[in-house]
């Protein structure tokens, strides 16, 4: 079997990009760019897989992860040939293909790849460069061809003559060599130019000089190769793959009301038969089970949703856990570390924080539960609180099985409600309440009768008499 090793460049910073993050860690559909043509280098199964890191090299090692990668550091910028160059250490006495990819090239399939593989072994090529076919080449280099259409030169556009710049075949920065011959043609690039940096591309002309057998491999779909450089190459690449993760979901079974306002990021699972309506953002490591409906404006972040779970319009979902038949929203807030159990029920404008609601549990109403265990079968009445914080410390509070807590009830943690206990509306509970017991906690009633009949007399009698002299009088 032919031996394989990949290397991709994601060195550089971009400054195009006009930002902090250096270019291949910028987003597209919730992954670093750079992650994508990762998992097509590794759906590849290469024996080596080598990544070029330069700027802020610890975060890209970090975000890229995986024992499989060897990282390569590219301590000196000094162009694209020089960041292969430096990986010829690293595949001492590897006798094969060497394919080249690059890190900001995110929407690269797979297929594609393979193919461009496949051409350039049936070929029996010394080196492929893969390119495209453009109406407007403007700013590309140029792939440049001999009398007898052999591979010459890739020319870039800034040194191309006028006919040169006529050619519309262009250069995709995407190479497959065979080494040793790739390092050793390495060896002859020239820093000759404007920028006074090693260009892989000088490796064709080169190649060709040596009479070695040069070939391009044309493929038909510019976007998928299309590098980003600046942040409206990054917005157009992100519609592109936000694109490709819907269909995969409607082929899967999922019903995408309108795909052009919804938005799932890549990480994204969802089971046959959902529903999800306009408006909604499904983002990270989601996922959502069967039979389920998404309703507008919903949104969902690194979540675990069950099956037949009806998210209403308007909530917000966070690093959450939501079981079989649950229903949260309209307008529910689920913030970090809650757990919806079977069943339960979080209503309008219902506010949850690293707390568990048990199962078949409802929490209906304008309520805040923060840092509470909360049993099967509870109701909290609308307006209730958990008073969890002290301006130090986050305190707990626990409602067992069956309770029934009234309506405006603030309940003052750490504290305690035991099974089947009732609390009636209005109550401030600071102390434990005991099983099966009864707890109201709230000022006596005072009623004062005729009140408003008292209030108006007195007014009256307090009113100032009217002062009937007109400035005529006063003389």
């Amino acid at each position: 079997m032919h031996s394989l090793a990949i290397i991709l460049l994601a060195a550089g910073k971009g400054t195009r990009m006009k930002s902090d993050t250096v270019k291949v860690l910028h987003p597209v559909a919730g992954l670093p760019m750079l992650a994508y043509p990762v998992q097509t280098a590794r759906a590849l199964q290469p024996d080596k897989l080598i990544v070029v890191v330069g700027h802020q090299r610890d975060r890209v090692e970090e975000l890229c992860g995986g024992g499989d990668i060897l990282f390569v550091h590219q301590q000196e910028q000094l162009g694209s040939g020089q960041a292969v160059a430096v990986t010829e250490p690293f595949l001492q006495g590897f006798s094969g293909t060497v394919a080249i990819m690059c890190g900001d090239v995110p929407l690269i399939r797979v297929e594609t790849i393979r193919k461009f593989l496949a051409g350039h072994r049936e070929s029996t090529a010394a080196l492929s460069v893969l390119s495209v076919i453009l109406e407007d080449p403007t700013g590309y280099g140029r792939i440049v061809r001999d009398a007898s259409g052999r591979v010459q030169a890739i020319v870039e556009h800034r040194d191309a003559t006028p006919q040169q710049k006529t050619i519309t075949e262009i250069n995709t920065g995407i190479y497959c060599g065979e080494a040793p011959f790739l390092f050793q043609v390495l060896k002859k690039i020239g820093r000759d130019n404007d920028q006074a940096e090693y260009y892989l591309p000088d490796i064709v002309s080169l190649a060709y000089r040596e009479g070695k057998k040069v070939q391009a491999v044309v493929t038909d779909n510019f976007q998928e190769v299309k590098g980003i450089n600046d942040r409206v190459d990054l917005s157009e690449a992100e519609r592109v793959m936000r694109q490709r993760i819907l269909r995969h979901h409607m082929q899967d079974g999922v019903t995408i009301i309108d795909p052009d306002s919804t938005y799932i990021d890549c990480g994204v699972t969802i089971g046959q038969d959902t529903v999800i309506h306009p408006n909604t953002c499904i983002r990270g490591t989601s996922s959502i089970g069967r039979n389920c409906t998404i309703d507008s404006n919903a949104t969902i972040i690194n979540s675990t949703v069950g099956n037949n779970v009806h998210i209403k319009s308007s909530s917000v979902i966070d690093e959450s856990q939501i079981q079989d038949n649950a229903a949260i929203g309209p307008f529910a807030h689920l913030r970090p570390q809650t757990f919806i159990a079977e069943g339960g029920r979080v209503g309008n404008f219902v506010e949850i924080k690293k707390s568990r609601l048990g199962k078949g549990s409802k929490a209906n109403h304008l309520t805040y539960i923060g840092d509470t265990t909360i049993g099967d079968e509870v109701n909290i009445g609308a307006g209730t609180i958990t008073c969890n914080y002290d301006g130090k410390t986050k305190h707990p509070t626990v409602i067992e099985d069956r309770v029934f807590v009234g309506s405006n009830t603030s309940l003052v943690a750490p504290v305690r409600v035991g099974k089947g206990a009732v609390i009636g509306a209005g109550s401030t509970i600071t102390k434990d309440v005991p099983a099966g017991a009864l707890a109201v906690g709230r000022a006596k009633q005072t009623t004062y009768e005729n009140w408003f009949s008292i209030k108006r007399k007195k007014q009256e009698t307090d009113k100032p008499p009217e002062d009937d002299t007109s400035p005529e009088d006063d003389t």
